[in-house]
């Protein structure tokens, strides 16, 4: 007699094969997530450590910022203190600027001028005399240009004096002294508000 399998065993193959396929869909499933878990975590930590790069250069950024305005005060500080020493070093140049000026007059002035007044104003000086010939007046104008101590001779005003016997003419012209601060109280004063900012 034959024997016949009464037993359902394509649904058992069935439900085998399904078993099986769920296994290997959630261990791929496990397996990708585990994956992705993995890259997102690599990039996060890039994330991160990039941030905290950029936070730590905003930081020396902010850092270096404060250092470059205290080196410009120091720059204004400096610059303020360099006009101070330039205005004592005039004031030192032109404490005996008198007695240079009367020994330089004394050297640049011809036979034929008189010098009658002289008056220093800042560093021009206004010289008023008496001439014998328009010659000497020339004469005097490019020893005064020649001259180490002087410049920019300008004559204002040449009139001539018939009174006089000897017909002599007067004269006014004002010439600057060189390297004189022309009004040193207020060079100092500057250099202090400079140096007190």
């Amino acid at each position: 007699m034959a024997y016949i399998n009464l037993l359902p065993w394509r649904e058992e193959a069935l439900k085998a094969t399904q078993k099986e396929f769920f296994t290997l869909l959630a261990a791929v499933c496990l397996c990708a997530f585990a994956l992705i878990f993995s890259v997102n975590l690599y990039f996060q930590a890039r994330v991160d450590g990039q941030t905290a790069r950029n936070q730590f250069l905003k930081n020396e950024i902010q850092k270096l910022d404060i250092q470059i305005a205290e080196i410009k005060t120091l720059n204004d500080k400096k610059a303020a203190l360099q006009k101070r020493i330039d205005v004592v070093e005039q004031l030192q140049r032109s404490r005996n600027v008198g007695t240079q000026v009367l020994d330089e007059i004394a050297k640049i002035i011809p036979n034929g001028i008189y010098i009658t007044q002289l008056d220093k104003k800042g560093n021009a000086i206004q010289i008023t005399g008496k001439s014998e010939s328009n010659n000497h007046l020339a004469n005097m104008i490019r020893a005064i240009e020649l001259s180490d101590l002087f410049t920019d001779a300008t004559p204002e005003s040449i009139t001539s004096d018939d009174g006089s016997p000897k017909l002599l003419s007067n004269f006014k012209m004002k010439v600057k002294i060189k390297g004189l601060v022309s009004d040193p109280d207020a060079g100092l004063t500057n250099a202090a508000k400079g140096a007190n900012k």
